[in-house]
């Protein structure tokens, strides 16, 4: 095969063959057209309550990180080996490195906030490369999803109904044939009958990657911000607070330096804020992006380059993980370092400001 490839006729057949896959998905594997909506969709209301496709998943995530500790963890060996010796490896080479960065102490603290934090972002987001993530669903009027104004800017998508066990299930596949109208109306504010030859069916999927909804990533980003925090307030006490409102200058008198004190304490109330809003669109961006560029992929060539891009984005979803992670661990270690001629002789802080340099 590699005697092949060397010569001028084989390489023009790996041409002509990657252009034939190129040409047979386009014409007979092109997707259906693609609606791309930054919002989750809620699959299932109770009372007034609506669950997205994007709490869905998450809670499936924290489910498979949880069977899966459990199937590791239930027969603990002295000796490890399999799957547990792999896991305790990559346990303990995490907990060098944030030891590493924090200090021993407050790397013992950080870990579970960190790790918890890096494997719900890298599991969510490699979940979300899965078969079945916004492909599989169910059916719904556009306007009962999205209401009838949105509903005119929506596509009716093009997917194949299957029954599994009493219930209509939608699948999105390649090529699929023009879309059905639902046999039922919902529950949920159908329109009426007389609209019915109006209707425009989407597959709403039951799973949507979770950090591609924009309140997963915020809701990250401020249980980072809370430990933060709360580590800050441990280390150095009630004068973690002088951080953000620090008037003793004023106090004495010092009215210049006191007014250059205080306008410290906004600025450093900002950059907190601010970094919320870092982390959150960081995640968010990227996430969204990878899997914008996927289904846009897969509606133009989906054959070849699909590959090439779900690779790209397992590394970027690790990344994504990683840095969130790291961010989180670093502002922590800020947070627990001594700060100003107030937290001299803190030992705590100063520990990890030690560490940490």
């Amino acid at each position: 095969m590699g005697g092949l490839l060397s010569t001028t006729k084989g390489k023009l057949l790996l041409v002509l063959a990657v252009l034939g896959l190129v040409a047979a998905g386009f014409i007979f594997l092109k997707g259906p057209i693609p609606h791309i909506d930054p919002a989750a969709e809620w699959v299932f209301q109770a009372g007034s309550l609506r669950f997205t496709n994007s709490i869905m998943a998450s809670w499936v995530t924290v489910v498979v990180l949880a069977v899966f500790a459990i199937l590791v963890t239930r027969r603990m060996r002295l000796v490890p080996r399999g799957v547990q010796n792999l896991l305790e490896t990559f346990i303990e080479t995490m907990l060098n490195f944030v030891e590493g960065v924090a200090g021993k102490k407050w790397g013992r603290r950080f870990f579970p906030v960190v790790m918890t934090i890096f494997l719900f972002v890298l599991v969510s987001n490699w979940m979300g490369l899965l078969p079945g993530f916004g492909t599989i669903g169910v059916v719904r009027d556009a306007q009962v999803q999205f209401g009838k104004e949105k509903a005119e800017e929506v596509h009716a998508t093009s997917f194949t109904t299957v029954n599994v066990a009493g219930l209509d299930v939608a699948l999105m596949l390649p090529g699929g044939e023009a879309a059905e109208k639902p046999k039922e109306a919902s529950e949920h504010g159908a329109p009426a009958s007389g609209e019915a030859a109006h209707a425009k069916p989407i597959l709403v999927p039951f799973f949507r990657s979770a950090n591609t909804d924009l309140n997963t990533p915020l809701a990250l980003a401020l249980v980072a911000l809370v430990f933060i925090e709360m580590w800050g307030f441990q280390s150095l006490g009630p004068m973690y607070l002088s951080k953000f409102f620090n008037v003793r200058r004023l106090l004495r008198g010092e009215i210049f330096n006191g007014i250059i004190d205080l306008a410290i304490g906004l600025l450093e109330i900002v950059s907190e804020l601010a970094r919320v809003i870092s982390f959150t669109f960081r995640l968010f961006g990227n996430v969204f992006a990878g899997e914008v560029l996927l289904i846009v992929i897969t509606f133009l060539v989906p054959l070849v380059f699909v590959l090439v891009f779900y690779g790209l984005e397992l590394f970027v979803g690790f990344m994504q993980a990683f840095v969130f992670a790291f961010l989180t661990l670093i502002f922590g270690v800020m947070a627990v370092a001594s700060h100003g001629e107030d937290h001299k002789g803190h030992h705590e802080g100063g520990e990890a400001a030690e560490a940490h340099h």
